[in-house]
């Protein structure tokens, strides 16, 4: 039915263009992939995200909004957007408010946008760069980031949230898409990039085909799920700080990071054996604050 309706909005503008515009179709899916619900495999497949990104990119608008401040600048858009299948991604479940609602309107007017309170580059080239997309991504990155910087503070991290996936595209591939030159200046051209996206990994390794920095490392959406904690999915997928930061230590010290990763895995170890005598998350994860790395 989607594509039924793209079809016909793409030919009123090719073949019919005095039509009138029409209202854009908004498409919101509230259980995400890394929390269960009830029936994960089937009724949280992100696939969606895929499918629709595979169309022509002049009516598809993907949306993945970090909280409650970027959903509502999200559907300040889609609303009164015309002409567009948007397909806007936001959990249904509690979450911490971390984008003023100047920064939300910003991520949401750009799709993207390096958050000055979680970076600490200081405008200088970074030895690592995190990037999330979705409302689980966003929260494990953050908490990831906050595990590297205070298990080594000197490492120059730089964080950006991005809330309209396709506009990372080349713009060989999508107008709208971002040049080469702002990419790198995003992403650089060679630091290592932890890449957390609520979707399948292949759209993301899509983005990255044409650019000049490969060294990504991408946790998506990856079929390994099961009826347990809400953080646990996350561990399972992979989409947790833990494997994130270990990860993002490993490729920026190397042989320099082997205690910590090994503090990660055993961080993991623990975190099951107490799932499974306590049926709840840990208090690591449960009471877990924000903290500038700023100061």
């Amino acid at each position: 039915m989607i594509t039924q309706h793209f079809k016909w909005l793409r030919k009123s503008k090719t073949h019919a263009p005095w039509r009138k515009n029409y209202p854009s179709l908004n498409l919101i899916a509230t259980s995400t992939v890394f929390q269960q619900d009830h029936n994960g495999y089937t009724h949280q497949d992100p696939g969606l995200l895929t499918h629709l990104g595979e169309k022509t990119p002049e009516f598809i608008r993907e949306y993945l909004p970090a909280d409650s401040n970027s959903l509502f600048a999200v559907m300040e858009k889609a609303l009164s957007d015309e002409d567009k299948v948007n397909v806007i991604v936001t959990s249904k479940h509690p979450r911490p408010q971390f984008y003023s609602v100047s920064e939300a309107r910003e991520l949401v007017r750009e799709g993207h946008k390096v958050i000055d309170w979680v970076s600490n580059d200081q405008g200088q080239e970074p030895d690592v760069v995190f990037a999330a997309a979705g409302t689980e991504p966003n929260l494990e990155v953050l908490e990831a980031i906050s595990l590297l910087h205070k298990a080594f503070p000197t490492i120059k991290i730089r964080f950006i949230n991005v809330v309209d996936i396709l506009k990372l595209r080349s713009p060989k591939v999508d107008a709208r898409g971002l040049s080469d030159k702002v990419f790198n200046q995003l992403f650089t051209e060679t630091k290592p990039i932890v890449f957390a996206y609520h979707g399948y990994e292949g759209q993301i390794r899509d983005l990255f085909f044409n650019r000049d920095n490969h060294n990504v490392y991408i946790h998506g959406y990856r079929e390994n799920e099961d009826i347990t904690t809400p953080f646990d999915m996350r561990v399972m997928l992979e989409m947790d700080r833990y494997h994130m930061a270990k990860e993002a230590a490993t490729a920026v010290l190397a042989e320099e990071a082997k205690y910590f990763a090994e503090e990660m895995d055993h961080t993991i170890a623990y975190h099951k054996t107490y799932i499974r005598e306590n049926g709840d998350d840990i208090p690591e994860v449960r009471d877990w604050t924000w903290e500038n790395i700023n100061q």
